[in-house]
């Protein structure tokens, strides 16, 4: 199976710069997107809300419009969807779906940005808290991938400038360590397992300061996976060559 992650900063903006096309050319199994922002998937255009070839399953904002929002394409129909985590922040803004395989939980998440102010920093790190405690009750159950904006760089190899970052939201310790807890834990972050001194890769870059242009970036979009999963890892990559967001893709290849 081969898996892709995509923040895509607005996915009216991206298909106007060649996403279907990207993704007929590329044809994962499976895409998860970030960042839609859709209040309504209604309101699409049919290609774009289910691509050919693909079933497809949203979650949006209910609170705002052209906020946030994550939708899964799927060439295989799922067991089950879920966008209803109980009450709970998990259920909010329209941030987390999940789907059932025969072999496997798989979780789309696009996590919170916690750099405008305090609120939303301690609104982010109690994000990272409640989906702590429920992808390791999940876990017990069936393996677990899950991918997306984790709106984190891990270690210092995952950004470019790790010091002049340290106080930063994406960088702080405080955030770092709900990514310890997972990869001390049961999970695994499939790219730096297979690629462990890889540098200079990462995922977004800010485009104010035209950083992409010179590569000054963060690792912050990942797919993490069950350790138990992986024996059937066979591919974690990063297509940084992929334009139309400060985003780009990652993925995983894997037989399962």
């Amino acid at each position: 199976m081969n898996l892709l992650s995509f923040n895509v900063n607005g996915i009216r903006a991206a298909e106007k710069k060649g996403f279907l096309s990207w993704l007929y050319k590329e044809k994962p199994d499976i895409l998860c997107i970030q960042e839609t922002k859709v209040h309504n998937p209604e309101i699409l255009n049919d290609e774009l809300l289910a691509p050919k070839g693909y079933n497809s399953f949203w979650n949006c904002a209910a609170e705002k419009k052209g906020y946030s929002g994550v939708v899964i394409y799927s060439k295989e129909k799922p067991l089950e969807v879920k966008t209803n985590f109980g009450k709970n922040i998990l259920s909010k803004e329209g941030r987390m779906i999940l789907a059932e395989y025969n072999k496997f939980y798989l979780i789309n998440v696009y996590f919170p940005n916690g750099g405008m102010n305090t609120y939303r920093l301690n609104y982010k790190l109690e994000f990272y808290k409640e989906f702590t405690k429920y992808i390791k009750r999940l876990d017990k159950e069936k393996p677990i991938i899950f991918c997306g904006d984790v709106n984190t760089a891990h270690n210092e190899i995952d950004l470019a400038r790790p010091k002049q970052n340290e106080n930063n939201s994406g960088f702080m310790k405080k955030e770092r360590i709900w990514l310890d807890k997972w990869t001390e834990s049961s999970f695994l972050d499939s790219f730096r397992i297979l690629n462990p001194n890889s540098k200079e890769e990462y995922s977004w870059w800010d485009m104010k300061t035209r950083s992409r242009e010179r590569n000054v970036g963060w690792r912050i979009d990942y797919f993490f996976i069950s350790k138990r999963l992986k024996k059937y890892l066979k591919q974690a990559y990063i297509m940084q060559e992929v334009t139309g967001s400060d985003h780009c893709p990652v993925g995983i290849k894997i037989n399962i």
